[in-house]
């Protein structure tokens, strides 16, 4: 696209339009203001909050909070970063992150850059999304029938999954605008039953332990380190920015980051409502024997524990939608300008049908939810969300330096990288642990 006199001059070809309106992410420019906020919501919380209070009994009161804080601020920083880059090159719009990594570091070294960790973000998520809503669905059973026979995690694992085979069929991010919706309320719905019923648990005055959770020192800094990564994975919605600001509608005159500021900020303080109460109360009323999923913790009223757990449920379909969306988009766009394959219904139905299956395949064969998300969130999440907008950033805006943001943005990077390379090891260490111990026949 360029422009012409404030007008847009569309410099593509006809084959080019007709695979751009086909492909989900191009395909739809009408999304409104509010769209950006619920699929903001939806992508960042999720499986993460559910974790927070386990994360805090790995770390402790004093570095739990400050860790939480920081990670809220430099996240919230680094998105304000990947909006305003969206444009920053008139008449040209990075629709996808991987088209932001080549303007900043080549055609070539670009791709190589942010393809390889946005997929491993994208799959990730997706599979612990798959585990989460099995988790959540075996909860639920136990809850409101404890006296049945019960039924193994990987056949829940596939109920929950049974949806995606067909919601991961509506072709773009508009189109499942609803079930984002649907998802974002019910975050906002079963983080306060998590942080209402945790305090209730807590005024209750039962004796806890915030004694870290280890028994050796070795044990503790491992869980140190694996905590990083669980608050990584809460605070990572970063990878489907760009995509999200692609469905806006822009102008000169009016261009896309207005409105999609305006969601960011909005989703923001609900993503702060969501997950300080519930990582701080979560941990103060529980201590050292929270589980890995706060929801797991609690016990009564079982009328509540349950509906929470179908909060989840519902909340964790629109998070996969919403990360499978730009898998699709890659996929798709591969496989109809590569390997010039005709864009069709029977591409896209074995593409996304193909997807659905393998990440139902790797939840089923690693139900490990607390391993999943510490080794994840920092060796796949804390790049994309922490520190890679800020070396684009100095790539392409090249702050004054020792300026603010020259420091800000080093300050990100540093930590960023120290989450990257310390909270995989820590989360390795729980993920061989939690398989240990873990039953295939539970």
């Amino acid at each position: 696209m360029a422009h012409d006199n404030g007008k847009e001059i569309d410099t593509r070809t006809e084959e080019d339009k007709a695979i751009d309106a086909w492909l989900p992410i191009t395909s739809d420019r009408n999304a409104k203001w509010w769209y950006s906020t619920f699929h903001n919501v939806t992508a960042m919380v999720g499986a993460g909050v559910l974790s927070l209070p386990y994360a805090m009994s790995e770390m402790g009161w004093g570095p739990g909070v400050i860790v939480m804080l920081m990670s809220w601020a430099i996240t919230f920083y680094t998105i304000w970063q990947m909006v305003e880059m969206h444009e920053m090159v008139p008449g040209k719009r990075f629709d996808r992150y991987h088209e932001l990594g080549q303007h900043a570091f080549g055609e070539k070294l670009g791709l190589w850059v942010v393809v390889p960790q946005q997929i491993v973000v994208d799959v990730s998520s997706c599979i612990i999304y798959m585990v989460t809503g099995g988790k959540s669905l075996k909860k639920f059973h136990e809850t409101v029938c404890p006296d049945c026979q019960p039924i193994k995690l990987t056949y829940f694992i596939i109920i929950f999954s049974s949806v995606h085979f067909v919601l991961s069929h509506l072709p773009n991010f508009n189109s499942i605008s609803l079930v984002s919706l649907a998802a974002a309320v019910m975050s906002l719905t079963y983080s306060t039953v998590a942080w209402a019923t945790s305090l209730g648990r807590g005024i209750e005055g039962r004796v806890v332990s915030y004694e870290l959770r280890g028994e050796k020192t070795s044990d503790n800094v491992f869980m140190f380190l694996s905590a990083l990564g669980d608050v990584a994975f809460a605070y990572a919605g970063h990878n489907v920015v760009l995509e999200i600001q692609a469905t806006i509608p822009s102008t000169p005159e009016k261009p896309s980051k207005g409105p999609m500021w305006k969601g960011v900020w909005v989703a923001y303080i609900i993503v702060a409502i969501c997950y300080l109460p519930v990582a701080f109360l979560g941990y103060w009323a529980f201590g050292n024997q929270v589980e890995d999923n706060i929801l797991l913790s609690l016990e009564k009223p079982m009328w509540l524990v349950a509906a929470a757990n179908m909060f989840v449920v519902v909340h964790v379909i629109g998070s996969y939608q919403v990360f499978a969306m730009p898998m699709f988009d890659m996929i798709e766009t591969y496989a109809v300008k590569s390997i010039k394959l005709k864009p069709s219904t029977f591409l896209r139905f074995t593409v996304r049908t193909t997807y659905v299956a393998l990440t139902l395949f790797v939840g089923m064969t690693i139900p490990f939810f607390g391993g999943l998300m510490g080794f994840f969130g920092g060796f796949a999440l804390a790049p994309t969300s922490y520190y890679l907008p800020c070396i684009i950033w100095l790539i392409i805006v090249k702050p004054k330096r020792f300026g603010f943001s020259w420091w800000m943005n080093w300050f990100c990077i540093i930590v960023g990288v120290l989450l990257t390379v310390l909270s995989p090891i820590g989360g390795m260490w729980t993920l061989i642990k939690q398989a240990k111990n873990y039953r295939f026949y539970q």
